[in-house]
């Protein structure tokens, strides 16, 4: 029996009826060869500080996404451009619980005085650290592999570590972008816990990779010193956009579009964002690593990225992260959701022309620095 074209699936595929539960991702037919965008899911969290269960988000995100309704008022049949999720690789996630109780060991004796120059310690660290290149180098080269087929990629994560290799491939394949970071957390200290691949250092890993022309974060309400210290040092090329000056502007008369503006008017043409589920109010992941008071509605999260991708720039690849399920899979609910549009916004965005900026684009940004 010969196979169906994408085509005919199209034509075939009822968009109104339930999922199978052994469809792929959103219950959409699609093969890889068939889809626009791919999903690599990587199954880590290695190096979380505090409470785990990333690693099981991929699977528990997929079931998730079979009750997603495909109608998206943003994005015209958008279910069609095709997703697919990869297959959750074993031997990353087998790893990964390993590591876990090693990276635990080594947290153990840092909280218990012992210095990093202890022989355990040590010998643990860079038993973690040697891993988590190679998963660098794994990611980076299945990333490739997706642009070069011709794929828009996103990465499901695990923790926060993860998008590093994704964000190396980017590198290679275009001269200057940036990224547009939702978060609660800066993720800009130099290592965490003795791990130079820490989830809390992914951002001052990715400063280290001379193609990124701006890192904007948005959402941080909770950080240290070290990383306002990496942030002043970097001067223009990181701008946070804080959760208490956001809602203190708003609160003073600003309106969410205003700030939208700023935020895209600081960020170049060529776009990767960077999704920490923790940028969200903790009501919408309560499960999460770790949970800060604060952060973003799911419309205001989601009014910002349809923002940017009407906006004429393009976004060239995301992750989403930090999703920890948790008994009642509520975060893997909100997580699906919050896949599915980064999935359409980002296809949108490869389609709209560079739009004229209006006058009043940065009114947030000038009229806040003159009441400072």
């Amino acid at each position: 029996m010969a196979q169906l074209t994408k085509e005919q699936k199209i034509k075939e595929f009822d968009i109104n009826a339930p999922a199978s539960a052994e469809a792929n991702l959103f219950g959409l037919p699609f093969t890889e060869k068939e889809s626009e965008i791919v999903i690599l899911p990587v199954p880590w969290e290695v190096t979380v500080s505090y409470r785990g269960g990333t690693a099981k988000a991929p699977e528990a995100i997929k079931k998730a996404s079979l009750q997603v309704d495909l109608f998206d008022a943003d994005v015209a049949d958008a279910w069609k451009n095709g997703i697919h999720l990869l297959p959750i690789n074993k031997k990353w996630k087998h790893t990964s619980k390993q590591l876990r109780k090693k990276a635990e060991r080594v947290i153990e004796l840092l909280e218990k005085g012992e210095s990093e120059k202890n022989k355990e310690i040590k010998n643990l660290t860079k038993e973690v650290s040697d891993s988590g290149v190679k998963l660098k180098n794994w990611i980076k080269s299945e990333i490739l592999s997706q642009i070069n087929n011709g794929k828009l990629p996103g990465l499901l994560g695990g923790d926060h570590s993860t998008p590093l290799g994704f964000i190396e491939a980017l590198a290679e394949k275009n001269s200057s972008f940036g990224i547009l970071q939702i978060d609660a957390h800066c993720d800009l200290r130099k290592a965490y816990e003795g791990f130079t691949y820490s989830h809390a250092s992914i951002m001052y890993n990715a400063l280290q990779i001379k193609q990124i022309s701006k890192l904007v974060q948005v959402g941080i309400r909770d950080f240290c010193q070290q990383e306002m210290d990496v942030a002043k040092a970097e001067g223009e090329r990181v701008k946070i956009f804080f959760d208490r000056d956001m809602k203190r502007s708003m609160f003073e008369g600003f309106n969410w579009k205003d700030i939208c503006d700023a935020i895209i008017n600081s960020l170049p043409d060529k776009v990767y964002v960077s999704f920490d589920i923790d940028g969200l109010e903790a009501s919408l992941c309560p499960n999460t690593g770790t949970p800060v008071a604060g952060g973003l509605q799911y419309e205001q999260a989601i009014f910002l990225l349809w923002k940017l991708a009407i906006s004429g720039k393009t976004i060239i690849g995301f992750d989403l992260n930090e999703v920890a399920p948790g008994k009642d899979e509520w975060d893997a609910n909100v997580g699906a959701r919050l896949l599915y549009k980064l999935c359409n916004l980002m296809a949108l965005s490869q389609t709209q022309k560079k739009s004229v900026k209006s006058s009043n684009d940065k009114k947030w940004e000038v009229e806040k620095e003159q009441a400072d």
